[in-house]
């Protein structure tokens, strides 16, 4: 291959490679959701009331978590379009 078309295929492979940590993080909150989801559930069966405040806690903790998330790929494609 000569220096063309490697730079390109570089770029894209290092493109490609920056997007998975992200999905990772994503797809992983959402898992950790449902499983919470589903543990709240069990416990309100066996006991008959829900932990209100550890609900809200912990959906405002992974909501913010993916709002910073979101917020960092927002600000890295800003920079990106500016040079």
């Amino acid at each position: 291959m000569d220096k063309k078309t490697e730079k390109p295929i570089k770029e894209y492979q290092k493109k490609k490679k920056n997007g998975r940590f992200s999905k990772f993080i994503v797809t992983f909150v959402i898992l950790l959701n449902v499983a919470f989801t589903l543990g709240v559930f069990y416990l309100f069966l066996k006991v008959g009331s829900e932990p209100t405040t550890l609900i809200a806690s912990w959906f405002s903790f992974t909501t913010v978590e993916l709002w910073s998330l979101s917020k960092i790929k927002r600000e890295k494609e800003k920079n990106k379009d500016e040079y």
